[in-house]
């Protein structure tokens, strides 16, 4: 699950539907790739962390590969 995403989504008042609109594909992609069934493209990760001003690592990368970072989300 992309918890991160989820997280930023919800914080800024989207739905998926917002996000399936903001990122190019449908509803249904969108939470699939959202719950991890399906990978986010590298396209997709940019329009995301240009949408919520992130970096694409603090966004998709599990924690442990943050380059030690550790912060909890």
């Amino acid at each position: 699950m992309q918890e991160k995403l989820l997280l930023l989504r919800k914080r800024h008042g989207l739905s998926q539907s917002d996000m399936a609109e903001n990122l190019g594909m449908s509803k249904t992609q969108f939470g699939l790739k959202e719950r991890g069934l399906y990978e986010f493209t590298s396209d997709e990760m940019f329009k995301a962390s240009e949408l919520f001003d992130e970096k694409i690592e603090d966004i998709f990368l599990p924690r442990s590969h943050r380059n030690g970072d550790k912060e909890k989300i």
